[in-house]
């Protein structure tokens, strides 16, 4: 296992700017000595909670900036829906984060394959026409993005010797 540490004084300003700057200070500190990506090879190197923390970023960053079509067919499907996610993230206490990721799954399972082929940007742009079964999902996540981060926060908070040792 690696070790992850964080300053008191950048978690303290973090915490100052709000829920996402205090939980992007411990995905930075985990990105940091990682090598800046996770990896298969540095995945074991990680406990489950941060390798958690690092599936939400992922998760948070794809489907606000183009939803589960494009997470889905930028090769995130597998870590997203083949791994324990939505089962950690219902243990955080995020039951209807945990829902929407079943949900989610069993679309990917249905459509993984056509959106995860290669296309060009205005195939791409035309796979939001031809899964709208996707909308209203990508319209929960940003409706409940705030309040998710917010649990998450407070997760890592009660937690923090699961994600780093701070300093």
């Amino acid at each position: 296992m690696i070790e992850i540490t964080l300053q008191d004084s950048v978690l303290r300003q973090a915490a100052g700017e709000g829920m996402d700057a205090f939980v992007n200070a411990f995905i930075t500190a985990i990105k940091e000595q990682i090598g800046g990506e996770l990896t298969a090879d540095n995945m074991g190197q990680l406990n489950a909670d941060q390798v958690t923390l690092l599936a939400w970023d992922v998760l948070h960053e794809e489907v606000m900036d183009g939803g589960f079509v494009q997470l889905i067919h930028n090769g995130y499907g597998p870590f997203i829906f083949k791994n324990p996610l939505a089962k950690a993230l219902k243990l955080w206490g995020l039951r209807e984060l945990s829902k929407l990721i079943y949900d989610a799954h069993t679309l990917y399972n249905k459509y993984g394959e056509a959106l995860e082929r290669d296309c060009t940007d205005e195939e791409f742009m035309a796979l939001f026409e031809q899964y709208p079964e996707f909308d209203d999902m990508d319209d929960l996540f940003v409706e409940q993005e705030e309040e998710w981060t917010e649990q998450i926060a407070r997760y890592i908070d009660e937690h923090l010797e699961n994600f780093a040792s701070i300093q």
